[in-house]
Order: structure tokens, then sequence, then C-alpha cells
């Protein structure tokens, strides 16, 4: 893998330097700056870059925007945690960044040893979902276009209006916000259900992500940040840095933020959140949606949901930016189908009786 850190402080082109000393399959170049990475991009072609947002001469925006312009590349943006940083975050989510990682100490950071390990999980998954799209357009082929084939009882079964369903879940990690937010903003009309999401982020990124969301979408989006009843029509977001569980008080369906708990690798939890709602909710009343994300994050109790009546969808590989915990559902047979980011929306209508339902030939 070729690597390229775009980085303007020395001590901190140190201090990744050292952290990538162990990896010898990965050959590292450096960037002072956003000028120099536009250079270095022709020079070295990376596979991947890594690059500060702010910066000197040409900040990590304007550089990320050039760089999608000339050699679209798999870019991780390293953030601060000031709600300039968060904001800035998402501009470059926006402008083709695929994930981020927030620097613990802020602008520049000696002790980076909270998120050395995210940053080369993240690193890596980047370049693998890369190197697996490149894979599939050199042979031709259209990833996941034959992962479930539609038997006669399926396709019924994906125009059947559900208006018994309580709660729509969906879950998400790397690629995801922009997806979300597709999602949210082609829901238009009353929506008969409560969505509730758990999008894997930081403490602060969510509360801007929140934010957002609630300015571009016609529902409310609310932060979890206390115990709430989830009412109808309304976004749920699961607060960063802490999980999100399902309850049930006064026959009413609540959601509560709780301590992050160690069992589950990451963070709001989509495990835990379809675990606690499978808990309480009869798992036909559920509707579950897995969006793009690395690692296997809430693909058995999704799974669950499928299994035991329910209705999933799967994003596809081909809109996915990192295929891990879609295809871990795929995997376990737990889609109920497999659908590009853009048609998610109208399976969901579809489900709820939003649409009218497709007329398909007797033959």
């Amino acid at each position: 893998m070729r690597l390229l850190l775009v980085e303007d402080s020395a001590l901190m082109r140190r201090v990744l330097r050292e952290s990538f000393a162990g990896e010898r399959d990965i050959e590292i170049t450096f960037a002072r700056d956003g000028e120099d990475a536009l250079e270095k991009l022709e020079q070295f072609q990376p596979d991947v870059i890594t690059m500060d947002i702010n910066m000197p001469k040409m900040d990590g925006l304007t550089c990320l925007a050039h760089i999608m312009e000339r050699r679209k590349t798999p870019v991780i943006m390293l953030s601060s945690l000031t709600d300039k940083g968060t904001a800035a975050t998402f501009e470059a989510l926006e402008l083709g960044a695929v994930d981020f990682v927030a620097k613990p100490d802020g602008t520049v950071s000696v002790d980076l040893s909270s998120v050395v390990d995210e940053l080369h999980r993240k690193i890596r998954s980047a370049y693998d979902a890369s190197a697996s799209r490149r894979t599939r357009e050199a042979r031709g082929i259209a990833a996941n276009r034959n992962a479930q084939q539609e038997t006669p009882a399926q396709s019924r079964r994906l125009n059947l209006a559900r208006p018994r369903a309580e709660l729509l879940l969906i879950g998400s990690s790397t690629g995801g916000p922009g997806i979300v937010q597709h999602i949210l903003e082609q829901i238009s009309g009353p929506f008969p259900m409560p969505i509730l999401i758990a999008q894997h982020m930081p403490p602060k990124f969510t509360t801007t992500f929140a934010q957002r969301l609630d300015a571009a979408c016609p529902m409310d989006v609310i932060e979890v940040t206390e115990p709430m009843p989830l009412a109808a029509g309304k976004v749920y977001l699961a607060a960063g840095g802490r999980d999100v569980v399902v309850n049930r008080k006064f026959n009413r369906i609540m959601a509560e933020p709780v301590p992050s708990d160690p069992q589950f690798p990451w963070h709001p939890s989509v495990s835990r959140m379809v675990m606690t709602a499978l808990d309480k909710i009869d798992a036909k009343n559920l509707i579950g949606v897995m969006l793009t994300g690395m690692g296997d994050d809430g693909s058995t109790e999704m799974a669950q949901i499928h299994q035991r009546g329910g209705v999933t969808i799967a994003q596809s590989e081909d809109s996915s930016a990192v295929f891990g915990m879609p295809g871990k559902l795929i995997e376990k047979d737990g889609a109920t189908v497999v659908l590009d980011a853009e048609d998610i929306p109208e399976q969901m209508k579809r489900w709820l009786g939003m649409v009218a339902p497709i007329r398909r030939s007797k033959c």
C-alpha cells in the first residue's frame, strides 16, 4: 500500500512515522501542506491519503476538492474536536472524504495512542475497499447483483405494506453520513413510525451531524442525549461516544443513552441498539437498514430481525464505501433485499404503504 500522510506539523509527522514503523507492507510519503500534497499525488500516486484540515498555504478542504477532481483517492481526515473542526469534517465528507479520525488533543496531538489503532484500521479498510472496487471494475462484475436471487415469494414480500411496524433502525459507519442524509431527505409526507440511527462517531460529532440533518431533512432530527419517548415522524440519532438502547415504559417505546460497553467494540453500537429493540418489540414490527461500514457491528442482531419475520435492507457493495457491515449481514442470511443507496428510501416507503406497490405480470 502506498500511503500519503499530509501533515504540516513536524512533531506530528514524527509521531505518525513512528506509529507505522512496524507496518512492513506500507510505503509512506509525507506532504507538509496541501500544495505539497497535490505534487505528491502525481509523483507518488498513493492508494490512501490521510490529511489534516488546518494547514498553511492550502488547507485540507481545498486540497481534498482538488484531489477528487484530479485523481480520486480514498482520503481520511484528521480532525480536531473543536466546533469548527467538527463542521469542517462534515464538509470534508460531503467533498468525498471516506472517513475521519478525531485527534484527542486538538490540532497538534503528541499522544495519538488512543486513536492509532482506529487510524490504522480505517486506512486498511479504505485500501481494501478501493482495491476490491478496482478488481470488480477490471473484471466488469456488478457486485451483489446475484447476492440474493429473488424468489416469487420474496418479490411479493418486498412490496408488502407493513402498517404494524413500530420502529425503523438504521446502522451506519464509514461512508454513512452522506447516505443517511440522502435517505432522510427522500422521505416526505407523514412518516408512520420513528427512526432510530446508530452512526459510529465520537462525542461532539453527532451533535453537529444531528443539526445538519435537522436543517436538511423534512423530519425533525434529535440527538438522544437523555431518555426520550420515540414519536412517529421523527428521527433520533444516538449520541457519539455512548450507546443507545431501546426500552418500553408505560407502553411507550423509549430511546435511552447509556455508557458504552467494552463488549461492543464500536460506538454507538448497532448491535446493542438492535438487540434491545428485539427484546422490547416483536421482530415482525421492526425494519432494519444496514449501511456502509467496516466490521460486523449489528449484523448478527439485524439478521435476527429478518429471520424472525421482520424485513431488512443491506446496502449494495457497489454503493458502499466499505462493505463490511452490510456484507456480513448478507453472509448471515439476514438481508431481505440488497439495494443501492439511492433505492433504499423507495423500498422503505413501499414497505410502509407510502407508495403504490409494483404491479408484476402473472407470467
